[in-house]
């Protein structure tokens, strides 16, 4: 009795070894390979990369008719997420177009980083999808300034202003700054838009970022 209770706690302990080894956001990568197993993934398709603003756009496909988009947003992620999970995220996919949304919970991780830190991180990861599809589109919406966020406001905007200025150099590149849209006619940040935590957003938020990103959508 004692060695089959010894048994089982050896297996207890090296299944919670095992998860505990596991890195962060890494059952959610699983999701999507599960995903992708069970229908295969459209080819020339728009694919949306990034954090819970994509997330949650559960229903994206209904806001850009006759556009076929792949959602592989995963909340809480972080530009160091992207480039750690770089290989998953990019290599089952052949898009015609990537638009990325990250860089808001860098931040939010920890207040005192530095806006050139998560330009940096932004630049490496495009270099990874450059190293894959050197000629596509690729596409980045500007960090929005969530009224739950504010005190990071000052570091985002610097950062969104950098990527910007990146962008712009790119062949094949676009800066979607969604951030105008976002104010009412006073300038100030709309709060009707985001839902109770003031972190995420309404169907409201989600049409007026569309309005925004149609443009660039190929």
């Amino acid at each position: 009795m004692k060695k089959i209770f010894s048994a089982f706690l050896l297996l207890t302990f090296a299944l919670i070894f095992s998860q505990e080894k596991q890195p962060m956001f890494w059952q959610d990568i699983q999701n999507f390979k599960k995903l992708d197993q069970e229908t295969a993934p459209p080819k020339n398709s728009i694919l949306l990369v990034g954090s819970s603003s994509f997330t949650k756009w559960q229903d994206v496909s209904d806001y850009f008719p006759g556009k076929v988009i792949i959602n592989r947003g995963f909340g809480g992620s972080r530009l160091t997420d992207l480039n750690y999970f770089s290989e998953d995220l990019l290599s089952p996919y052949q898009p015609k177009q990537i638009i990325i949304y990250c860089g808001e919970n860098d931040f939010a991780d920890n207040a005192k980083l530095k806006a050139d830190v998560v330009v940096d991180r932004y630049k490496t990861f495009y270099k990874k999808i450059r190293a894959k599809f050197p000629n596509i589109q690729v596409d980045y919406i500007s960090i929005k300034y969530s009224p739950s966020r504010e005190n990071l406001w000052p570091q985002m905007k610097e950062a969104n202003k950098k990527i910007a200025k990146f962008m712009k150099k790119e062949k094949n590149a676009d800066f979607i700054d969604i951030t105008k849209v976002m104010n009412d006619s006073n300038g100030n940040i709309r709060k009707d838009l985001f839902v109770e935590d003031m972190l995420h957003m309404t169907p409201e938020g989600y049409r007026l970022w569309t309005s925004v990103m149609n443009p660039y959508m190929k």
